[in-house]
């Protein structure tokens, strides 16, 4: 952590004014991997909810349910975040298959118990 002095409000009232630019072609914090990451991330997690949304019945209802939590794991900044998008994006492969076959994932559950 760092201590900085009043000045510190001053600057952050001043890069408060350019939030407008936030999403337009001048903004130069949107050019980051991270924040294009985030945004295929929206793009990626409204194609999987509608795909989910398609195929919802009472059978895969709570694989639907979990499948639509998992952004919630994705946390934090630089690497910390990676890590977690990491994490999450092997949870919901693994819930997608289990989503679209329930029989496969049951009979996986099965083996996993019975080991």
């Amino acid at each position: 952590k760092q201590t900085f002095g009043p000045w510190m409000m001053r600057a952050f009232a001043v890069l408060a004014k350019f939030k407008g630019l936030r999403g337009t072609v001048f903004d130069i914090f949107g050019r980051t991997a991270e924040r294009k990451m985030e945004r295929q991330l929206i793009v990626d997690y409204v194609a999987m909810i509608d795909e989910v949304l398609s195929t919802v019945s009472a059978d895969n209802y709570d694989t639907a349910v979990d499948l639509a939590s998992v952004p919630e794991h994705i946390r934090g900044y630089g690497h910390v975040k990676d890590a977690h998008f990491k994490e999450a994006k092997k949870l919901e492969a693994e819930l997608l298959a289990k989503f679209r076959n329930p029989v496969a994932g049951m009979k996986e559950i099965r083996i996993k118990v019975a080991a």
